[in-house]
């Protein structure tokens, strides 16, 4: 049996992972008696932390939301995860934490020891960030983010509106297994109970997410694993859209910008052919805007159209000015005249 300090802080650690812990469970991973862990229970409210016990047959513990957050205990593996964690959300896809991100990151490598600190340093220089600037994907709310990843740690039972690939709307009820980050997106893979099947829904078509209170069994996933799920579902889908561009720049020069979304083709020394396969005509329109060159849409045709739709957007948003509205003959019409 650990020693009383020592179990203490087991104890701490392991109510942080769960929301709720059956007594005797709970009493078996400390290796000690039910009259024990309810001696340690009284140790952690004497020290300020807000542990709520449940009476009866099912009781248990949980440590509650208290009037200021408590001092978090974590090993060297979890203290190195959240830094880089936190260093990620910094840079990421889940809106309104940038801040707070950096706030948090700078706080934790402050007090890690310098064995760890040089972990997250080195982590930290030699990892390239998977994005394209500001506009490589959507961005999730921190609530529901935080909502899901809940009910996935407590096996609860989730609800939530999603809004399919084709603007469909539909309630879901879903037995939440894990979260995946792929990309700049972010996925949830749960269990469907409406359509008694395994699914993965993009986190940012997903509208007010709610624990249900239901617990469950966690059924076995059809995947190696959650990361293993989402891939072999976003290879499965169906791309309608394949993109042929002939561009006027050397094929080094656009693979240098576009190498890691499409496959670029030597054609001559100043020219080449960029073709990509993708869901959606709004990307290889931001992606042939930054390259600077001039081009010609070999196919599809419906990226002709975008590209207009988006040139007369822009020649829209140009028009007025800090000198006054262009007319249509170009001529500069003055706002106080």
């Amino acid at each position: 049996m650990a020693n009383t300090s020592s179990r203490t802080l087991r104890l701490l650690s392991l109510l942080q992972t769960h929301r709720y812990w059956p007594g005797t469970e709970l009493a078996d991973r400390l290796d000690v008696s039910v009259r024990t862990l309810r001696r340690d229970v009284d140790r952690l409210r004497e020290l300020g932390y807000p542990v709520e016990a449940h009476r009866g047959v099912d009781g248990g513990y949980q440590l509650a939301p208290g009037a200021a957050l408590p001092p978090l205990v974590v090993d060297d593996e979890e203290a190195v995860a959240l830094a880089v964690g936190l260093q990620a959300a910094a840079h990421g896809a889940v809106a309104g934490i940038q801040e707070s991100s950096i706030r948090a990151f700078t706080k934790v490598v402050q007090v890690m020891p310098a064995r760890l600190r040089r972990r997250v340093d080195a982590l930290r220089a030699m990892t390239v960030p998977g994005f394209w600037g500001d506009g490589g994907g959507p961005t999730v709310e921190a609530a529901t983010l935080t909502t899901v990843a809940q009910s996935c740690r407590d096996t609860e039972r989730l609800r939530f509106g999603y809004t399919a690939r084709d603007g469909q709307r539909t309630e879901r009820h879903v037995e939440p297994y894990r979260l995946v980050s792929l990309g700049r997106r972010w996925y949830l893979v749960g269990y469907d109970l409406t359509r008694h099947d395994w699914r993965s829904f993009r986190l940012d078509r997903l509208h007010d997410p709610r624990g249900t209170g239901a617990r469950f069994h966690p059924r076995q996933l059809p995947a190696e694993d959650a990361a293993a799920f989402v891939r072999a579902g976003i290879e499965n889908l169906p791309a309608p859209y394949r993109v042929e561009v002939l561009v006027r720049a050397p094929q080094a020069t656009v693979e240098e910008r576009l190498a890691r979304w499409a496959t670029v083709e030597y054609v001559d020394e100043h020219r080449c052919r960029m073709v990509m396969t993708t869901d959606t005509l709004d990307w290889p329109v931001m992606a042939l805007g930054s390259l600077g060159a001039e081009f010609e849409v070999l196919s599809p045709p419906e990226l002709v159209d975008q590209l207009r739709e988006w040139s007369d957007r822009f020649r829209r948003a140009t028009a007025t000015g800090p000198a006054g509205r262009r007319d249509g003959d170009g001529r500069t019409s003055d706002p106080a005249s």
